[in-house]
């Protein structure tokens, strides 16, 4: 058992983390310590400080010591930090909201982080060990891509903010400074000095935030990003909803419920609340219209850009509609265009470098894309509804080319430009090309769907398909089109990727729409794809723990078990059905998922 010999002062504020240093380190200090001021500080064991390292915006959650003797921070700033002596000489920027924890290899110096985004990430200085060039791009890619809300950098005064040219014009003066930068397309840019790159690198695009001061707040002695008050009843005090970015809303909601004992149904009402105030205050995502919202929620956690509601404390119906049958289709909308377009000019220039002349775009193509962008996202954020437009349309026509000449590994942003012109336009739906193909024909010869390494392009070309059902023409295309898209669909589902999951539930959840319609035709044949498709959701149901994708998937169960008795009936004769929904609900312990199971065994019922 360890003896105590003394208590050491220095912060007012909560001490987060703490660790050795090198013997020989230029401070002379043996240990260092680190918390919610930002600071580091560097303390002999007599309890004599010996220096301060500055730089962290935020909390410090993480420290240790590198074998060349540096020091390793992380911290709520999106950042792992490396220090030789007091200089800050590398700064890793993340694409989540915090770093909550680093460690460092004793034996060859790599460097391991675990962030709020849920993933574990390995960095080393040697290039034999390093990550292939692609999943770098993918890394750099996603940081900036990255939302930072306003509150995090201060007031920005944009039309005070330098342009673009500044980033060629002036260098950085030091690792880690950060400028903001008036785009093109007149957002804010974050851009941080990187002394190793001699370079201004991009760390995210600046949004509004709304409630979070991105402060900690304290609630029964824990940290939390937001503590809300919900008025339950009125002439009582308002019940305190803690939460945290890193949970899930209906996690959080379900706790609230257990610990207030409140009745069940509330729990949608409860999520939906923490979802809408907590709009902007979370990373990766682009602005999404409420009207273009999808009803269950999107696969992204929360949704940017909409509008919080007008009052803080709103009170809670005391009952909740019905699930089934779904009767609005669902799509997957969120882009962040900019991101797109300059993916593909990159792209682009690399097929230039390599000689592939024959895939790599031309000057007229180029403007093209650039074209295209205005109407694409007027169309996506509700100003202006799907429509036949000539930039679309040549917008199409230029996504169709990319999918047949570029390698199935440079697609990704072809495809997601092909998901976002699906609900943009019926332009896709009716587009034929020379000989007469298809997008859906270019797509399969692509041989998107025949590689299962990249299931991301999968999702992509998935979440293509439900983007039809947002206009007319590609409701008509997605009905025409069944026996192809199911068969891509069931042969390249079986994966372990929860967006592809998603993806898949919710394009049956729209053919489940669909076929339930009344103004659905060929009545017979809608009835031998209701059964085939049946039978694909019961066996995702069966094989995947992810709660959206299981929740999705019962949503489509129940909606196409509303059509007619006899399809109640042949579910019911079969029992395997049943035996499904039991599982579902002693595997995914969710209040919604309990509830549609509910409505789907009613409708079982005799």
């Amino acid at each position: 058992m360890g003896k105590y010999l003394r208590t050491i002062k220095g912060s007012s504020d909560v001490v987060r983390a703490l660790c050795r240093v090198s013997p020989g380190h230029t401070s002379g200090a043996d240990f260092a310590s680190a918390g919610n001021d930002g600071i580091i500080r560097l303390w002999k064991l007599d309890g004599t400080q010996v220096g301060e390292l500055l730089g962290h915006e935020s909390f410090i959650y993480s420290l240790t010591s590198l074998p060349s003797g540096e020091l390793i921070s992380s911290g709520e700033d999106r950042t792992l930090r490396i220090w030789n002596g007091v200089e800050c000489v590398q700064i890793i920027t993340h694409p989540a909201i915090s770093v909550w924890g680093v460690a460092a290899c004793s034996e060859n110096g790599d460097i391991v982080s675990g962030a709020s985004d849920k993933k574990v990430r390995v960095f080393s200085r040697v290039k034999e060990r390093q990550a292939a060039p692609e999943v770098i791009r993918v890394f750099e890619d996603s940081v900036k891509s990255s939302s930072i809300p306003k509150q995090q950098v201060g007031d920005v005064q944009k039309e005070n903010l330098p342009g673009p040219g500044f980033l060629q014009q002036k260098s950085g003066t030091k690792e880690g400074q950060v400028v903001m930068i008036k785009e093109d397309d007149g957002s804010v840019g974050a851009y941080q000095w990187s002394q190793g790159a001699q370079s201004w690198m991009s760390v995210g695009t600046v949004v509004d935030a709304v409630g979070s001061s991105g402060k900690k707040t304290d609630y029964l002695g824990k940290d939390y990003d937001y503590v809300f008050d919900v008025d339950i009843e009125d002439g009582k005090p308002p019940l305190k909803l803690p939460y945290n970015l890193s949970q899930n809303p209906y996690e959080a909601a379900t706790k609230f419920i257990q610990d207030n004992e409140l009745p069940v149904t509330y729990l949608d009402q409860v999520a939906n609340f923490i979802t809408a105030n907590t709009q902007g205050a979370t990373l990766g995502q682009s602005s999404q219209d409420p009207a273009t919202s999808d009803p269950l929620g999107t696969e992204s956690r929360y949704r940017p850009g909409e509008s919080a509601p007008s009052a803080p404390t709103p009170s809670l119906p005391s009952s909740r509609p019905k699930i089934l049958p779904q009767t609005a289709y669902l799509s997957i909308r969120t882009a962040n265009l900019r991101t797109i377009r300059k993916k593909i000019e990159e792209l682009n220039e690399q097929l230039s470098r390599e000689g592939d002349d024959n895939a790599a775009l031309v000057d007229a193509q180029l403007l093209v894309l650039e074209s295209m962008m205005v109407p694409l996202e007027q169309s996506l954020t509700g100003s202006a509804a799907a429509r036949v437009d000539k930039k679309l349309i040549d917008g199409v026509r230029l996504v169709t080319e990319i999918l047949s000449t570029w390698p199935v590994g440079r697609l990704l942003p072809a495809l997601d430009l092909l998901r976002l012109l699906a609900a943009a336009t019926p332009s896709l739906a009716t587009y034929r090309s020379r000989d007469g193909k298809t997008f859906l024909d270019i797509l399969v010869e692509s041989k998107v769907f025949e590689d299962p390494d990249r299931p991301n392009n999968i999702m992509l070309a998935v979440r293509a398909f439900s983007n039809l059902f947002e206009t007319s023409g590609g409701r008509e295309f997605a009905d025409e089109e069944f026996d192809k898209i199911h068969t891509l669909v069931e042969d390249s589902s079986d994966t372990s990727n929860r967006n592809l999951t998603i993806a898949v539930t919710t394009l049956y959840v729209n053919y489940a729409v669909l076929f339930t319609s009344p103004s659905h035709s060929s009545q017979q044949r809608a009835i031998a794809r209701v059964k085939m498709v049946m039978e694909h959701l019961i066996h995702i149901i069966q094989s995947t723990v992810d709660s959206e994708a299981v929740y999705r998937g019962l949503v489509a169960v129940g909606t196409l078990l509303s059509r007619d008795k006899e399809l109640q009936q042949a579910a019911k004769s079969g029992g395997n059905l049943q035996k499904t929904l039991d599982k579902a609900e002693q595997r995914v312990k969710e209040p919604r998922i309990k509830t549609v199971i509910g409505e789907i065994s009613a409708l079982l019922a005799p």
